[in-house]
C-alpha cells in the first residue's frame, strides 16, 4: 500500500471513531462520567501518554482542572490564565501546540503541575471547548507516543472531538442543574408547608401563649432545616459541577481523624457513646484539602452518633494498602438494612423507619462521597442489620 492510501485509510478509521465517540457522548447526561469519556477519547485519537480536561467556572471566571488520565492529584487544581497553555488557549480562543514544554514560557504553571502528578510533559496540543462562542475549558493532549511530534492531523481530530466534547458537557451541566434544583424544590415543600401552616394558626385570636410561643419555636427550627439543606445543596451543587476548587497540600490525615473527634466528643459523651481511634504512627500523607477531608470525617462521625444507642462504640481505624490510605469508621449500632446499601450515598436519602428519630438533610453522605472521589479515592459501606455499619474510604498516598 502506497505511503498516501495509508495515510487516508488511517485518518477514515479515526474519523469513524470519532463517530461512534460522539455517539457515546450525547449519550451521558452525568458529568463525571462524560468527562472521563473524554479524556479517555481524547488520549485514543491522539495517541498520547495522558490528556486533561480543564473548565471555566462561569461565575468566578477560574479554570480548573476537571478530569484527567495518568495525571494523578491534579483534580481540582486552579490553573491561572496568566503563565499557562490553558489560560492562553481560553483567553485566545485558539488551538495551540508546543512541540518543546519545557522551553515555553506559558508552561511556568504546568511545570508546577507535573510537580504535584509525578509526570513529565515534553509537548502539549491544546484546543478550546467553545459554546456559542463562548469558551467553556480546555481539552489537552499531552506527550506523543514515541516522542513523535504532534501533527495537523493530530489537532483537526481533537478539534473536532472537542466540538462535541463542549455540546455534550454543557448539556450535561444544565441537566445537573435541573435536575438538582427539581430535587431540593421537593424536599423544601414539607418544611415549607409547615411554616405556612403554623404561622396561619398563629394569627388565631384563640390561640394561647404557650402555644403562640410552641408555634414559633416549630417555625425557627423548620427555618433552620431549611437553611443547612440550601447550604448543603449548594455545597454538593458546587463539588458536582467540580466549581469547589480542592487545595492540593499535603495533608497528615491522622491529625484530620483526631481534630474531627475532638469536635464531636461531647456529642458522644452526651449519648453516652464510647469514640476509640486505632491510627499506626507513621502514616505516609495523602496530597489534597485538609479542609474537605475534616467535613469527611465530621460526616461519618455524626451520621455514626446520630444512629448510635447509649452505649454504643464508634472506632476510627487506618491502614495502608498498597499505594493507598485506608479510613474505616465502624460503629456497634443497629446497622443498615440489606436493600438499604444500594441507596445509602444517594442525596436526600433517609433510612426507611429512621426518619423521625434521626434529624438531618439526607446530603451529609452524599457530600462526602463527592469530597472522597474528587481526592481520587472510593468510599462504600458494609452492615449487617443489628450488627452496625462500617464506612471505609480510601485516599491515594502521596509518595
Amino acid at each position: 500500500m502506497e505511503p498516501c492510501q495509508k495515510r487516508n485509510g488511517d485518518r477514515i478509521r479515526r474519523l469513524e471513531r470519532l463517530i461512534e465517540i460522539s455517539r457515546s457522548l450525547n449519550s451521558t447526561l452525568s458529568l463525571r462520567p462524560l468527562l472521563y469519556q473524554i479524556v479517555l477519547a481524547a488520549q485514543e485519537i491522539t495517541d498520547t501518554e495522558a490528556c486533561s480536561i480543564l473548565l471555566v467556572d462561569r461565575k468566578s471566571g477560574q479554570l480548573y482542572f476537571e478530569e484527567a488520565t495518568n495525571l494523578p492529584g491534579v483534580h481540582s487544581i486552579v490553573v491561572p490564565m496568566e503563565g499557562s497553555v490553558a489560560g492562553w488557549v481560553v483567553q485566545t480562543g485558539q488551538s495551540l501546540v508546543v512541540p518543546d514544554a519545557q522551553a515555553d514560557p506559558r508552561f511556568d504553571f504546568s511545570s508546577k503541575a507535573d510537580e504535584q502528578s509525578t509526570f513529565t510533559t515534553r509537548s502539549i496540543l491544546a484546543i478550546p471547548l467553545i459554546f456559542r462562542e463562548q469558551v467553556i475549558g480546555v481539552l489537552e493532549a499531552i506527550n506523543k507516543q514515541g516522542g513523535t511530534p504532534f501533527i495537523p492531523e493530530d489537532v483537526e481530530m481533537l478539534a473536532v472531538l472537542g466540538d462535541q466534547a463542549a455540546v455534550a458537557v454543557q448539556n450535561a451541566l444544565l441537566f445537573q442543574q435541573s435536575d438538582l434544583i427539581a430535587e431540593i424544590v421537593h424536599e423544601m415543600r414539607t418544611p415549607l408547608n409547615s411554616i405556612i401552616a403554623y404561622a396561619d394558626l398563629m394569627r388565631r385570636p384563640t390561640i394561647m401563649d404557650v402555644q403562640r410561643l410552641q408555634f414559633a419555636e416549630i417555625i425557627q427550627d423548620e427555618a433552620e432545616r431549611i437553611s443547612e439543606m440550601t447550604n448543603n445543596f449548594l455545597e454538593l451543587a458546587r463539588l458536582k459541577s467540580g466549581r469547589a476548587a480542592l487545595a492540593q497540600d499535603l495533608v497528615e490525615v491522622s491529625t484530620v481523624i483526631r481534630m474531627a473527634m475532638d469536635v464531636l466528643r461531647p456529642q458522644a459523651d452526651a449519648k453516652q457513646i464510647v469514640f476509640s481511634i486505632d491510627v499506626p504512627p507513621n502514616l505516609p500523607n495523602v496530597r489534597g484539602d485538609a479542609q474537605r477531608l475534616h467535613q469527611v470525617m465530621l460526616n461519618l462521625l455524626s451520621n455514626a452518633i446520630k444512629y448510635c444507642r447509649p452505649g454504643d462504640n464508634v472506632t476510627v481505624s487506618t491502614r495502608c494498602q498498597e499505594d493507598q490510605l485506608v479510613v474505616s469508621v465502624a460503629d456497634t449500632g443497629p446497622g443498615i438494612p440489606t436493600d438499604a446499601l444500594s441507596s445509602i450515598f444517594e442525596r436526600f436519602y433517609r433510612v426507611p423507619g429512621a426518619e423521625s428519630q434521626v434529624v438531618g438533610t439526607g446530603l451529609g453522605l452524599a457530600i462526602t462521597q463527592q469530597i472522597v472521589e474528587a481526592h481520587g479515592g472510593q468510599i462504600g459501606v458494609e452492615s449487617e442489620e443489628g450488627e452496625g455499619a462500617t464506612f471505609t474510604f480510601t485516599l491515594p498516598v502521596q509518595q
